[in-house]
């Protein structure tokens, strides 16, 4: 129906807010942020944004939903954040994005272990474009590699890949909003970075009003609605096509770089973001359906349900 393709077009264009948004984190912690905190960036960008929603939210966790909840928050927040700033301060030229466009193909793998999703040619196949778009736009000739910094982008890829198939696996208790499940997994994973953001990084920073303007987009904007959007978008999409709009984050800071802090864009990153876009649209296509075919029967089957056909007939007669 044409409507429930509006409807769906609709869902897929809110839930893809969440990774333009989380695109714009790097500009914002470079020009207005204290520099080298990534742990209390993340404490500020989670914590703050779950409080807000738990109290609008006003539902707590019951039974089984608080392991649960600890566990989502821990995976897509309290060891995902960290893992992506350390990724990203220890990585050189955007090779943490790269790493993490690698994400899509570990959900269609897990989708497959944990949701009995069967993995198709094609989710794989535009999963790997999708790499290689993001990798022509972000990655740039650096030297060696450090070893620390690969395996933490793979930890953060592989953290929130589970935490994207875990939420979809155990959806939302009866009479729960994505609303609350947001503000769990946000409250979660802000008071499991709090103590290790302390010890590591010690007390907070003193904060200017761009710091502050800044923390508040990030709490706001950039986690509390895009997380809510994101979280929404899993409980009604599939697990695949909600991880293939991961690439609009990196593709939307290359733009943001190229508009608010003056970086140029080549004609081989235009043609990864365009390589790279154009995988983020197959990915929210959804297989056709087989028609089915209308059942073909021998000359012998058609007698045999002839003469059935005119033997009720005769009884109907009678």
């Amino acid at each position: 129906m044409p409507a429930d393709r509006a409807a769906h077009a609709g869902l897929i264009a809110l839930t893809a807010l969440a990774p333009v948004s989380w695109g714009t984190t790097y500009a914002v912690t470079t020009e207005f942020l204290p520099a080298d905190r990534p742990l209390f960036t993340g404490l500020m960008r989670a914590l703050p944004a779950g409080l807000l929603l738990l109290a609008l939210a006003r539902v707590l966790p019951r039974g089984a939903w608080w392991g649960k909840a600890t566990v989502l928050g821990a995976l897509n927040i309290g060891a995902f954040f960290p893992l992506l700033f350390l990724s990203a301060y220890r990585l050189p030229g955007g090779l943490a994005a790269v790493l993490g466009s690698l994400g899509p193909l570990l959900v269609v793998a897990l989708s497959a272990l944990l949701l009995g999703e069967r993995p198709s040619a094609r989710s794989v196949l535009t999963g790997t474009v999708a790499a290689f778009g993001v990798s022509l736009v972000v990655l740039r000739a650096a030297g060696a590699l450090d070893p620390l910094g690969v395996l933490a982008a793979l930890a953060s890829t592989a953290s929130m890949s589970t935490g994207t198939v875990l939420t979809k696996r155990w959806g939302r208790p009866e009479g729960v909003g994505p609303l609350a499940l947001t503000a769990w997994q946000l409250t979660a994973g802000g008071l499991l970075i709090a103590p290790v953001a302390l010890l590591v990084e010690g007390a907070p920073p003193a904060l200017d009003t761009p710091a502050i303007g800044g923390y508040l987009y990030l709490a706001l904007a950039n986690t509390a609605l895009a997380y809510w959007l994101w979280f929404q978008g899993i409980g009604r999409l599939s697990a695949t096509q909600v991880t293939f709009l991961g690439p609009l984050s990196p593709l939307t800071a290359a733009v943001v770089g190229w508009a608010a802090l003056d970086e140029t864009l080549t004609p081989v990153q235009l043609a990864g973001m365009a390589v790279a876009f154009g995988a983020t649209v197959a990915g929210q296509l959804r297989p056709r359906r087989m028609r089915a075919r209308p059942r073909s029967f021998s000359s012998a089957e058609q007698n045999r349900r002839k003469d059935s056909m005119d033997a009720k007939e005769a009884v109907l007669r009678r």
